[in-house]
């Protein structure tokens, strides 16, 4: 595929996922305040745009999907490098500007990212390889566990009820 085709489809896959996720937040503003044609409609839309962001994904499949391995080590890389470079500058300047639900949130998300880190090597080294039944993410910052769920979030406190089962 060509250089500046690749680039359209990556800029459009990233604008039709966060279409896809600002549609759902419209959705549930329109829920609250009780505008349930309009919710509706949003949900719809929203997953139009899954739709079109997969087929864009699809296009440059080839060029980001690799075998297992090369998938969970850059899996790793990218976590490792957002949770050791990019987090900690947004947290930084959140923290300049007086920004501090920002500057928790990124916190937050810093932590998980290292957690997920850890997850991705030891997938790598194989050590969960056909041991793990099911993951269990939190809802408020994203950390997620290969063990049980726990009564607290390590990273952000929250209550056992917050976590998420994926199976």
């Amino acid at each position: 595929m060509k250089e500046k085709t690749r680039e359209n489809i990556n800029k459009a896959f990233i604008g039709e996922a966060k279409a896809y996720f600002r549609l759902l937040a419209y959705a549930r503003k329109a829920e609250e305040e009780d505008v349930p044609q309009a919710a509706l409609l949003f949900r719809a839309i929203a997953e139009a745009e899954k739709v079109h962001a997969g087929r864009q994904l699809n296009l440059v499949k080839d060029l980001l999907v690799q075998d297992t391995d090369s998938n969970l080590l850059a899996s790793f890389k990218r976590e490792k490098s957002i949770s050791e470079n990019d987090y900690p500058e947004f947290i930084k300047v959140a923290e300049e500007e007086g920004e501090k639900a920002a500057a928790l949130a990124f916190s937050q998300a810093r932590d998980a990212e290292t957690f997920h880190a850890k997850l991705y090597e030891r997938a790598l080294y194989n050590v969960i390889r056909n041991k793990v039944e099911a993951y269990h993410v939190c809802q408020v910052c994203g950390y997620v566990t290969d063990k049980n769920a726990p009564e607290k979030c390590p990273v952000c406190g929250a209550a056992k009820e917050n976590f998420k089962t994926v199976v």
